[in-house]
């Protein structure tokens, strides 16, 4: 009994009879009073306290409360007292029909790649029923496809979406919309149904090669063009897009494989290869050259590898123009040689250089007087050669350094420049000499071949093999002399004495005539002079004096004379003072020496 069951959404006129309660007390005599109290009692619910027939007063919604509980109790109506304990009941509210299934989004968005399987998984949709799933089918929800067929299926129960047709291509098609259906009632008559869009998009898969629009090509440059000029652009079309899209260019064959190159214009980004000059073109050697430029893509799908290799070639062409060169020499730069003591007019060699073009335009030759201020040399206008016009020193100048020019006689303007450099070789036209000024002493207790100085000498030239000097007195002064030379066969020699003491109040000054030669062709000689002063020593060796002063200051002066200039410089200068005062004291006498007899004028004067 405390159970009830009402229907929901009643639509009669009258209150709708829900049950009736009944206590063993009550025996007909109108003594026992039911009451109802809890959910909605008194207002959803109303009893009849006589008969205990319970009825609702408005439409109910399962889906708002499904539920109520109330409490119900007999009492006496004459003492109010209950008769029974109170009992508590519910009422449940059937469930009907009255919700349709809803989706969880308005409109769904989603993407599959093209050429995808059939059966391949899309998006899954998914709709609610407000009823009650555990009562009937109210809830139950199927769903099916009210558009987008044969694109696309959709389960009954999962409402997962799937693919339904193969190899649908993005190319042809790329946007799908699909209205899938949500219907309750397990989807049998009756049943209320909601409806959704499903935006689909194919998105890309590299299914296309890329493809030339023409299978030629034909260009034109100049054959001056330097590398990295661009010749003209190529570009192959490509049905995919992103990076399917993307395609690279290279030469994969022809004759001018080394001399051209095609490249992704980086400035501009713009779609296509541009074709460059890789290395420096010559008419006159080839005026055509024909290219095989391919076009592929890099991000290949193997598995659309059967539709064929996802790449197109062309052919290019590009037609070399001839330009009016300017001479060209026969070497980058030209080393030449000559010896120092060549005579004017003596030919060092020859420079070439012809004119390039077909024409084959006659050259003349000139020097750069810029780098031959001197005018050193000269150069037949003609024929290139080479010659002297001053005499030339090695010491003076190992190297000269000049430039040529060859300029095409019918057109000035085309000229070119190429570095000549000249060595002048070494002849033995110096002589060798002191390394140094030589002035020594000798002590006058010297022993015999004692030595007191080492001679060291110099060469201005510079044979092949190297100095080889030679030293020995003049013959005029090797017989009586009284010191000897000893050549130490490596390019120095030594002064030794030649006896037993010496006196510098006798002899003060000994003057040694040395004669060098060196070993090169012609033999040079010269001779120089070693100043020897005998000098008082200690008997460690150390001069303590000499008979002349210069030899302790051989390049200044003496103690006297420097005294003797101070002084001189001091008297000027007293002198000067003196003058000076005199001047300013004569400055400050009157004119007139009496202030009182002015008319005789006298005049005060001095010499």
């Amino acid at each position: 009994w405390n159970q009830l069951f009402l229907l929901e959404e009643y639509t009669g006129s009258d209150y709708q009879y829900v049950g009736k309660l009944h206590s063993d007390q009550d025996r007909g005599d109108g003594s026992l009073k039911y009451i109802l109290s809890g959910d909605g009692a008194g207002d959803l619910f109303i009893i009849n306290e006589n008969t205990g027939d319970i009825q609702a007063t408005k439409r109910l919604d399962r889906e708002e409360k499904p539920v109520y509980i109330l409490r119900a109790q007999a009492i006496n109506r004459r003492t109010g007292r209950p008769v029974e304990p109170e009992s508590e009941f519910i009422i449940k509210i059937h469930d009907i029909n009255d919700n349709e299934p809803i989706f969880t989004k308005d409109v769904y968005t989603a993407t599959v790649p093209e050429m995808s399987d059939v059966g391949t998984f899309v998006v899954q949709v998914t709709a609610t029923d407000a009823d009650d799933p555990t009562y009937g089918n109210s809830a139950k929800v199927v769903y099916s496809i009210l558009q987008g067929q044969p694109y696309f299926s959709v389960e009954s129960e999962a409402g997962i979406i799937k693919t339904a047709l193969l190899n649908m291509d993005r190319e042809n098609r790329e946007q799908y919309q699909v209205v899938i259906q949500a219907k309750d009632m397990g989807g049998q008559m009756g049943g209320l149904s909601g409806t959704t869009t499903v935006n689909i998009t194919l998105t890309d898969v590299n299914d296309n090669p890329p493809r030339f629009p023409q299978s030629t090509y034909q260009f034109k440059t100049p054959e001056s063009s330097p590398p990295g000029t661009p010749i003209g652009r190529i570009k192959a079309s490509d049905a995919d897009m992103g990076e399917n899209a993307e395609i690279e260019y290279s030469i994969t064959e022809g004759e001018g494989l080394d001399m051209f190159d095609v490249v992704t214009d980086q400035e501009t980004q713009e779609p296509g290869g541009v074709i460059t000059v890789k290395k420096l073109l010559d008419f006159e050697k080839k005026k055509v050259y024909t290219l095989k430029v391919e076009a592929s893509n890099p991000h290949v799908e193997p598995r659309f590898l059967y539709l064929g290799p996802f790449k197109d070639a062309a052919t290019v062409r590009i037609m070399v123009e001839d330009v009016d060169e300017p001479p060209v020499f026969s070497k980058l730069a030209y080393i030449l040689q000559i010896r120092e003591d060549a005579q004017i007019n003596t030919t060092i060699g020859s420079v070439t250089a012809q004119d390039p073009d077909a024409a084959r335009n006659p050259v003349k030759y000139s020097v750069d007087r810029h780098t031959d201020m001197d005018r050193i040399f000269n150069i037949d206008s003609g024929n290139g050669s080479i010659f002297t016009s001053k005499l030339l020193d090695r010491e003076t100048l190992l190297w000269h350094n000049i430039t040529v020019i060859a300029t095409e006689i019918n057109n000035p303007k085309q000229s070119s420049r190429v570095p000549l450099y000249i060595k002048v070789l070494d002849v033995n036209d110096n002589a060798p000499e002191f390394a140094e000024f030589y002035e020594t002493f000798v002590c006058e207790k010297a022993k015999a071949d004692q030595l007191i100085q080492t001679l060291r000498a110099i060469d201005k030239d510079d044979p092949y093999s190297g100095h080889q000097f030679s030293f020995s007195l003049a013959p005029e002064a090797a017989s009586g002399s009284n010191f000897t030379i000893q050549d130490n066969k490596d390019n120095t020699a030594g002064i030794l004495t030649r006896k037993n003491g010496y006196n510098r109040h006798e002899m003060s000054t000994y003057l040694l005539p040395v004669v060098i030669s060196d070993n090169d062709y012609p033999v040079q000689s010269s001779t120089g002079t070693v100043t020897v002063r005998v000098c008082a020593c200690d008997h460690h060796g150390n001069m303590q004096s000499c008979h002349a002063e210069a030899l302790v200051h051989p390049t200044g002066l003496s103690t006297g004379a420097l005294i003797a200039i101070l002084l001189c410089i001091v008297t000027l200068l007293v002198t000067v003072v003196l003058f000076a005062a005199l001047r300013r004291q004569r400055k400050k006498e009157p004119l007139i020496i009496s202030k009182e007899d002015i008319r005789d004028n006298i005049v005060s004067y001095n010499d």
